[in-house]
């Protein structure tokens, strides 16, 4: 049945890349919704209360994938199909790279004012006062820090878990981004989310780090300076998970990234990763490249590892 799994997810990476995102009832938006509605019955500046927001919209989450994948038991072609209309609902590549394609031409066009409108719906800091090098700078780092998080890490989970492995760590990402930051109201409540968000990218960012420098000479990068920068710079950041692919984009892309960051909510001074110059809009372009690069690679790395897991030798024979 695993073969089902592993077509399933080539073709939803196929589907993201050619269809981009659902244009209306996006399933991850109406999560979201659903998500806003829970907080408002049971918000309480308190870890507990986040636990149970948590735990309950996630854990629902995971129970719908268990009921779809055992639908999908019926042959291989279903689970096919329920695997590829799911991994394309949940998978942020082609939005990433549209994104981040725009930006680099608004860049590269001195077209500032639509450059910083577009960063707002690419990441959540504040961009009125950011500078074209500011702006190129937040605009890799967010690209690197999102094909981790809306690329590889989905398919990772989908790999190991299935459907359920797909909602379950899309859900756990999306809470991440709507309570998990640390202003005054989610400082507490969104604790639980922030830290299961933490723990579901442990291994596919460090995955995505290494695809990241393995993939560089791709588009005219440093598979060494990738390596090089990620394990000399990583551990400086604060986050556990993008230290590990902004450093290594940065010394793939042969740039320096960090520096100050305003939230609104928080204002962060994150230390320097890489070296050489700052970015550009033609840096911002080539992060791109190598974000394509990598969600292509990783689909085929998860398709393969989903052909694995279904090959284990402790099956009973018949």
């Amino acid at each position: 049945m695993n073969a089902g799994r592993a077509v399933g997810l080539l073709l939803g990476v196929a589907a993201d890349a050619v269809l981009g995102d659902p244009e209306r009832g996006h399933p991850v938006a109406a999560f979201g919704r659903l998500a806003e509605r829970a907080e408002r019955v049971v918000y309480r500046p308190s870890r507990s209360a986040g636990v149970l927001y948590t735990g309950a919209l996630v854990g629902g989450s995971v129970a719908l994938g268990s009921v779809l994948e055992r639908s999908a038991r019926r042959g291989p072609a279903t689970q096919a199909a329920l695997t590829a209309v799911t991994t394309w609902t949940v998978l942020g590549g082609a939005s990433l790279g549209r994104e981040g394609a725009a930006l680099a031409r608004h860049l590269e066009s001195g077209e500032l004012e639509q450059a910083r409108a577009r960063l707002r719906g690419l990441c959540g800091r504040r961009a009125e006062e950011l500078d074209r090098q500011g702006l190129a700078r937040a605009t890799v780092e967010s690209v690197a820090e999102n094909t981790s998080d809306a690329v590889v890490a989905p398919l990772f989970w989908g790999a190991v878990g299935g459907i359920p492995g797909l909602l379950g760590y899309r859900a756990v990402n999306t809470l991440d981004a709507m309570v998990g930051n640390p202003s005054s109201r989610y400082r507490e409540f969104g604790w639980a989310a922030a830290r299961s968000d933490d723990v579901a990218n442990l291994l596919p960012a460090r995955t995505t780090a290494v695809l990241a420098a393995l993939c560089a000479p791709v588009v005219g990068g440093s598979a060494a300076g990738g390596w090089h920068t990620r394990r000399r710079d990583a551990a400086a950041h604060p986050s556990p998970n993008a230290g590990q692919v902004e450093s290594a984009f940065a010394g793939a892309l042969r740039i320096r990234l960090g520096g100050r960051i305003d939230y609104g909510h928080t204002v962060q001074t994150r230390p320097v990763l890489g070296e050489g110059r700052t970015a550009d809009g033609g840096d911002v372009t080539r992060s791109v490249e190598l974000s394509r690069v990598i969600g292509t690679v990783g689909g085929v790395l998860a398709a393969g590892v989903a052909l694995f897991a279904g090959k284990s030798p402790l099956k009973p024979r018949r």
